[in-house]
């Protein structure tokens, strides 16, 4: 019917589950004194240097911070369909994706789902699990993509990230 607005089919859901945008860390009094001296020394190596866009940066970093801080993640709908992955609004079909991981490491609170994609254009996907089923999650994904085994941990950058609260 002409005027209909048309919504896109990405296939049916096969499972699905609410993940946060971003982490957020707990940040505690001594992370603000530490992370507020180690950015006035780097200021104080910036102007040292006739560094300026260091300087510019250090303080839109300390300022991208702070005002992050302040908000909660949104609460983002991810979904496996027989057509590719959902992410809130952003669809990425499976000729896209070039493989997929599970890190599980209950006692390292470590319980993710990974994709790498064809094109190095496109960032890795991180997915938390949550209360998901690591096992049923794999064994849908075999189906559509196959399984890099060789990723056994986190990527260094999300240890980092985890590690410094950022």
């Amino acid at each position: 019917m002409a005027g209909d607005n048309k919504q896109q089919d990405f296939g049916d859901e096969i499972i699905g589950w609410t993940v946060s945008e971003y982490d957020k860390h707990e940040r505690t009094k001594g992370w603000y004194i530490t992370a507020s001296i180690v950015a006035l020394l780097l200021l104080f190596y910036s102007f040292m240097s006739a560094n300026f866009l260091f300087a510019v940066i250090i303080i839109v970093v300390a300022l991208v911070v702070v005002l992050h801080d302040g908000q909660e993640p949104d609460k983002v709908k991810f979904s496996l369909t027989d057509e590719g992955v959902m992410i809130g609004r952003k669809f990425y079909d499976y000729d896209e994706i070039k493989d997929f991981s599970i890190v599980y490491k209950p006692r390292q609170e470590i319980k993710n789902l990974y994709f790498e994609f064809k094109t190095a254009v496109k960032p890795r996907l991180s997915i938390p699990l949550g209360k998901m089923n690591p096992l049923s999650i794999r064994e849908n994904l075999l189906k559509y993509l196959p399984e890099d085994l060789e990723r056994t941990d986190q990527p260094l950058s999300e240890a980092l990230a985890k590690f410094f609260k950022l």
